[in-house]
């Protein structure tokens, strides 16, 4: 009961703190250390302004060219940028058929946000022309509510599914609710470190999204193991908390390793030196710490509490029976020994090489396509098109061109008060100027010898080069690589000072610079330190291997599958989705870490109760035919519930979200069938009993068992090198 009592205090501090949670939420893509860093440095204190706290208002009128106009829009321009702290009226630029202008201020995003709603009521209040609030600070502020409502709608696909698969398993019977008191507990428990974290350190808006709809489906689905173990052990002799124990010591085990692998996988992402996707690493990663915690203590009170009575099947099924209505049941849920996953592991037993040959060429056929991956720091085509923002930003786009809210700057350091002025580096300054006009990829070039091209005190210039397309358009990153490699060199500037590039292109290529360059890295210690766990999970040096390269070969298939739908629009209209040129860069880094942490679940689901047959009979065909028979079922249920839970991103309507939904979701899939239910009992078929094969030395190291290589059919007690390394 104190247990119980603990975790119902988590759950009512967890609730507070997810509603007060997204208004500490941001997006920013900077990268500590880099040159758009060190130009967002030198914005912010030479120029007062921060690229991230820049509104920019969009007037639809029908003469632009109208002096009266824009004398009257000059002035609301300037009321509106007195609501905001620090703020300041930029200069009125004409489109076609639009004036806009930027409000430019010292406050980092998260605050700006705040002040999005001030200056839309002034605006409408003014009885003026059209009126569109956009920019970095209002397109956070409008994603807030979207985030919200897709969320809820997530939520509103994947339990209703989630409840239909668990009754589908479990029967009609209490239990059916124990995954879901786990599944609330570890998503509150999240949501709470999270809020003290956000206290000090930015976190992404996304964050909540992920914690809440992955944080289902894996609390869900251990919990699910959990439950199922309990009734079997119920069915033999003993008392209830004896099966609770005997439950934690098979399920329970499995699971606390199951969420080691996910929380490594995670864990890896916090030593990239990139704020955004560290923030996403942290509420991952807290996300299976809080489902161990819960299925070491709540889970195994929720059993007790629910004993016999609760996980008892009503006899509802046979009744409905009798009058014409069948309830689904999932494949070999009735009978284990003759159903449909006895027959399958009869079948993968007997054509090893046959099956393992057709399921590595569905594999590979589907990761083919991932050499045509692209990546992009980020996309404003790809927002929601409902909000004020993102219809400010397509009406700027339009009549402006798409570089125009997110122009680079090309700060240039003197190194002394006033030589920024000098003529020998205003005249590196304008020649660096022509070379950008010349530059096909640019529309306009602003520079000047006073403010707001010369900072006061005169040591800082800069130059304001607007491109033709997005920021994260492959084109205006190339268009940042000639800036910096060529266009600067050309330039010749004098010694001493220093030129450095920054705004929101140059600060989306070192984005994805460093996130990737810190990549390779993160593969290889996710793969080395997964290897050393599964290792004592299975005492096998060649299973870890195998479930590593086969989790290799599901991620490449999963960037394959990304590339069809989203880069080539193959069904993408028909699912609802965007069609985009570029992945966003965040979601290939992402994927891999959740995938090969989740992935890995049912390896060890599945793997573990090889394990626990081969320990009892020592025959490799039947272990595996045993394993295959009693997981199969669990790990289909528990793959849909992840599909379930993973088709709420799908639903949303952020284009990065549907990306990593539409990822995971067939990532699961293919693993929970090709991959587990295939590929491994096939290929474990095929090495045999060197699939057990762990030496004396060896396991002294990792502190369990040894498992030498004995031949098949030979039952009994453990070898002598076995018990000596115990």
């Amino acid at each position: 009961m104190p247990i119980l009592l603990c975790w119902l205090a988590v759950l009512g501090v967890g609730v507070v703190a997810s509603i007060r949670l997204p208004a500490l939420l941001s997006n920013t893509f900077t990268v500590p250390g880099t040159d758009s860093d060190r130009a967002r440095v030198i914005l912010a204190r030479a120029f007062d302004e921060r690229p991230d706290g820049v509104f920019t208002v969009v007037f639809r009128v029908p003469r632009p060219s109208d002096r009266a106009v824009r004398r009257r829009l000059r002035h609301e321009l300037d009321t509106a940028a007195a609501l905001v702290p620090t703020g300041s009226a930029g200069s009125l630029q004409s489109g076609g058929g639009i004036l806009f202008g930027n409000i430019d201020t010292t406050l980092d995003l998260q605050h700006a946000k705040t002040y999005t709603s001030v200056l839309r009521r002034y605006l409408r209040s003014t009885g003026g022309p059209p009126a569109y609030v956009t920019g970095q600070p209002a397109i956070q502020h409008d994603l807030e509510p979207v985030l919200r409502v897709d969320l809820r709608r997530g939520e509103a696909i994947a339990l209703p599914i989630a409840l239909l698969v668990l009754v589908a398993v479990l029967g009609l019977c209490a239990a059916v609710l124990i995954p879901f008191v786990f599944a609330a507990c570890t998503i509150t428990l999240t949501l709470t470190v999270l809020y003290v974290i956000a206290q000090h350190f930015s976190m992404v808006s996304y964050v909540t999204n992920l914690v809440e709809l992955i944080g289902l489906g894996l609390a869900v689905d251990y919990s699910l193991l959990i439950v199922s173990r309990f009734r079997e052990e119920l069915d033999g002799a003993g008392e209830t908390d004896d099966a609770v124990v005997r439950t934690m010591q098979t399920a329970g085990r499995a699971v606390v390793f199951s969420g080691t692998t996910v929380a490594i996988g995670l864990a890896v992402l916090l030593l990239v030196p990139v704020p955004f996707i560290r923030s996403i690493g942290i509420g991952g990663f807290l996300v299976p710490l809080a489902s161990i915690a819960a299925a070491a203590t709540l889970q195994p009170a929720l059993l007790s509490l629910a004993g016999r009575r609760g996980v008892r099947r009503a006899p509802v099924a046979a009744y409905l029976r009798r009058i014409g209505i069948h309830l689904p049941v999932l494949p070999g849920t009735v009978d284990l020994d003759s159903g449909f996953w006895a027959r399958l592991a009869r079948a993968i037993m007997r054509r090893p090489v046959a099956f393992l040959a057709v399921g590595t060429a569905i594999m590979l056929a589907a990761a083919a396509p991932a050499v045509f991956l692209r990546v992009t720091p980020g996309s404003i085509s790809a927002l929601p098109q409902f909000p004020e923002s993102a219809r400010g930003l397509t009406l700027l786009r339009e009549r402006a061109g798409a570089g125009a809210l997110t122009p680079t700057e090309v700060v240039v350091d003197a190194g002394a008060p006033g030589r920024a002025r000098s003529r020998p580096v205003h005249a590196a300054i304008e020649r660096l100027a022509d070379e950008l006009f010349h530059d096909p990829e640019v529309s306009v070039v602003a520079l000047g010898r006073a403010s707001p091209y010369v900072a006061p005190g005169g040591r800082y210039a800069r130059i304001i080069a607007v491109g033709r397309h997005e920021y994260g358009d492959e084109r205006s990153q190339a268009l940042v690589r000639r800036i910096r490699d060529t266009l600067v060199p050309a330039a010749r500037f004098p010694a001493g000072v220093r030129v450095v590039a920054g705004g929101a292109p140059p600060q989306g290529v070192d984005y994805l610079s460093v996130s990737y360059g810190a990549f390779p890295w993160l593969v290889l210690g996710v793969l080395a330190l997964t290897y050393l766990v599964l290792l004592r999970a299975f005492r096998s040096l060649v299973l870890p291997l195998k479930a590593v390269v086969l989790n290799v070969l599901t991620v490449a298939a999963v960037y394959g599958i990304l590339v069809v739908v989203f880069r080539w629009g193959v069904g993408a209209s028909l699912l609802g989705l965007y069609h985009v040129p570029q992945i966003e860069g965040w979601i290939p880094i992402f994927l891999f870490a959740v995938l090969f942490g989740l992935s890995m679940d049912y390896e060890v689901f599945l793997v573990s109760r090889m394990r626990e047959s081969w320990d009892h009979v020592h025959d490799n065909r039947r272990a595996v035919a045993h394993g295959l028979e009693r997981t199969g079922r669990i790990i289909t249920a528990a793959a849909l519930i992840m599909v379930a839970a993973f088709s709420g991103f799908v639903a949303g309507r952020i284009a990065g979200l549907q990306e990593f939904g539409v990822g995971l979701a067939l990532a699961v899939l293919l693993d929970a069938t090709i991959v587990r239910c295939v590929l491994v009992p096939s290929l474990m078929a095929v090495l045999d009993r060197y699939n057990w094969w762990l030496p004396v030395r060896i396991a002294r190291l990792a502190r369990v068992p040894a498992s030498p290589l004995v031949e098949e059919g030979r039952a009994g007690r453990p070898s002598s090198e076995s018990e000596a390394a115990t």
